[in-house]
């Protein structure tokens, strides 16, 4: 099997057009014809059937799902490129998410400072979506996360509970525990899609058969909070993010689903981490393996 079949099979899943794939590679269209015809031999099955009456390509059920490795292979040898270009290299690709980043991460930073291994961050501020596909394609080297990921190699580091948050005007204020399918009526203030809270919130109203009412969204907790603090709105936030010093008040779930923000540092389990990766993934889960 040669690595550019694969990348012809790639292409030609996308376009669906023999031409197009061999004039994006430089090559005649018959390359392309004999790339997926081995293909095929070695496999024993048809991945594309042409339709010669409407002109159309289509990809049969086994050509989908042998797409969805043959993207996995060439991920994985474009990561292992990266890796090794990374491998001599002290500087560590680090992504932290915002909420991770202002809230758990400041503590940390006398102790990698004094260790040696501040200098050598470069970090990347994304929602934790974002931070998951950065490591799955190999952009990053280590991160801490608030989801997991069987293809990563995590460590779980801390728990934090999801509450609810209300002003203390709000009629809310005076409850320790609620259920959250008696907020249905409410209005929501919430953190933008890319961020974790987005699944949680999700499910937790599925689970209580409502669709909350989103009045505002934005990627900047500090504005929730402070809206919230306002009464305009209520919040479903961890609790790694609220502060005593936040004015509002924090509401527990009982039911239908307690959740959890699950922090846990990330890498990639093929990745072989240098001394200074090692050395801060040694630190950030010291005493949790």
């Amino acid at each position: 099997m040669k690595l550019n079949d694969l990348k012809y099979y790639q292409a030609l899943v996308k376009y669906k057009n023999f031409s197009q794939v061999a004039a994006k590679f430089n090559v005649s269209q018959p390359t392309i014809t004999m790339a997926i015809q081995r293909l095929e031999k070695d496999f024993g099955t048809s991945f594309f059937v042409r339709d010669h009456v409407h002109k159309q390509l289509h990809i049969t059920p086994t050509g989908k799902q042998f797409a969805i490795h043959v993207d996995v292979i060439l991920n994985e040898l474009k990561i292992a490129h990266q890796e090794i270009n990374q491998a001599e290299s002290s500087s560590i690709r680090f992504g932290l998410p915002p909420i991770i980043g202002n809230y758990y991460f400041p503590p940390l930073t006398p102790l990698l400072m004094r260790e040696g291994l501040l200098s050598h961050l470069e970090t990347s501020e994304h929602g934790s979506k974002e931070i998951l596909k950065m490591l799955k394609h190999g952009h990053l080297d280590l991160a801490l996360l608030g989801s997991l990921n069987p293809r990563l190699k995590t460590t779980e580091l801390a728990e934090y509970p999801f509450k609810i948050i209300v002003s203390k005007r709000h009629p809310l204020a005076a409850k320790k525990e609620i259920d959250f399918a008696t907020l249905k009526n409410e209005r929501f203030i919430v953190p933008d899609t890319e961020f974790f809270h987005e699944q949680a919130f999700k499910q937790i109203s599925h689970l209580a058969h409502f669709r909350p009412q989103v009045i505002y969204r934005t990627a900047d907790i500090h504005v929730i909070k402070t809206m919230v603090a306002e009464n305009l709105g209520i919040a479903y936030l961890t609790s790694l993010a609220i502060t005593p010093e936040d004015n509002i008040h924090s509401i527990n779930i009982t039911s239908p689903l307690k959740q959890s923000f699950r922090l846990s540092a990330v890498t990639r389990s093929t990745e072989l981490l240098t001394a200074p990766k090692q050395k801060l993934w040694d630190l950030l889960t010291a005493k949790k393996e």
